[in-house]
């Protein structure tokens, strides 16, 4: 196991502890990931080949024997690439794993159709493609249950994360990532928040995706709930307000149909439909785990924090369990 971590992405900054989340990295064949759509077109260029897909719309980029390389969506940021396999676990709330060779890494700008002839595509592919650092699954790893401390200029910017404080009435939301870090922050709309003692270290939901997403990867974060350029602050707005390519569009009832999801994007939940038909809840969609089934992590109440496992109910968005009643929309950044 140690030696399998180390040759993995983490190698740098994470000790693997037995009740931490679990990231192994192997030296498994290269897999291609299903893709929904079959190819509308193809084209060579600069030694890839590049097909058009529908259903999202996007471009598959192929190496020279035919191998999916990357997958890129009209209007999204987030880029799919085929890498080494890794396998997710997380011993202490489930038996079920998840094996991927999906890499996911956020492109300096989002993907139209005909950008592979554009100058920042054809610099940035090559580097993405034998990227070995952290992406955003093994980044959102770094906040489960008995993860290490990831201090970066003595900041600890990663580690184990709660939910937020206990009170009379529950675990509180509203912890945000600047909560978890302890600093204040400047948004660029002049909104300024200062971090709560009694936040550190803890992440809700919507703060989670944008610890991952924006402050460790990168995305332009909003100060509150508006449209603009960055991702706002609360679950609904993600969904309603949040920049990137709409999946699955809210229709206030349970979705059944996964075939446009990939690894790394956003799912959206209504955990509160006593409250109305808004979603209230948000995570990051994983893939497929050993039993078959579609597996989310996201921040949580019950379980004190980010979790793929299965207290407060099992993280699957297939079933009759909890977050797949409450499944309604998905959005890839």
């Amino acid at each position: 196991m140690r030696k399998a971590v180390r040759i993995g992405v983490l190698a740098a900054v994470i000790a693997v502890s037995g009740a931490a989340a679990v990231y192994v990295a192997t030296q498994d064949g290269r897999g291609i990931t299903a893709v929904s759509a079959a190819p509308t077109g193809a084209a060579v260029t600069g030694g890839y080949r590049y097909e058009r897909q529908e259903h999202p719309s996007r471009t598959i980029v192929r190496d020279a024997a035919g191998a999916q390389l990357a997958s890129l969506t009209d209007g999204s940021r987030t880029v799919m690439l085929t890498g080494r396999s890794r396998t997710f676990t997380e011993p202490k709330f489930t038996t079920a794993g998840i094996t991927t060779t999906a890499w996911i890494r956020l492109a300096p700008q989002a993907w139209r159709a005909g950008a592979e002839q554009e100058k920042w595509f054809t610099d940035w592919l090559p580097k993405a493609v034998g990227d070995t650092e952290p992406d955003v699954l093994a980044v959102a790893l770094q906040y489960t249950d008995g993860a290490p401390d990831l201090v970066a200029k003595k900041l600890r910017i990663g580690g184990d994360a709660g939910f937020g404080p206990d009170s009379a009435e529950g675990r509180l939301e509203k912890s945000d990532f600047y909560d978890y870090l302890g600093i204040g922050w400047d948004f660029p709309d002049g909104t300024h928040e200062k971090a709560e003692p009694a936040r550190a270290r803890s992440l809700d939901c919507s703060g989670f995706v944008r610890m991952v997403y924006g402050y460790r990867s990168g995305y332009p974060l909003l100060g509150t709930n508006v449209r603009g350029p960055g991702l706002p602050r609360r679950a609904w707005a993600l969904s309603e307000l949040g920049p990137g390519t709409s999946l699955i569009r809210d229709e206030k009832r349970q979705v059944t149909d996964f075939s446009a999801l990939q690894p790394g994007d956003l799912l959206f939940f209504n955990l509160e439909p006593q409250l109305g038909t808004q979603v209230s809840h948000t995570g990051i969609y994983l893939g497929l785990d050993s039993d078959g089934h579609h597996r989310v992590l996201s921040s949580r109440k019950v379980a004190n924090g980010p979790t793929f496992g299965d207290a407060g109910g099992v993280s699957l968005i297939d079933g009759s369990g909890t977050y797949a009643k409450a499944f309604r929309a998905a959005k890839r950044l």
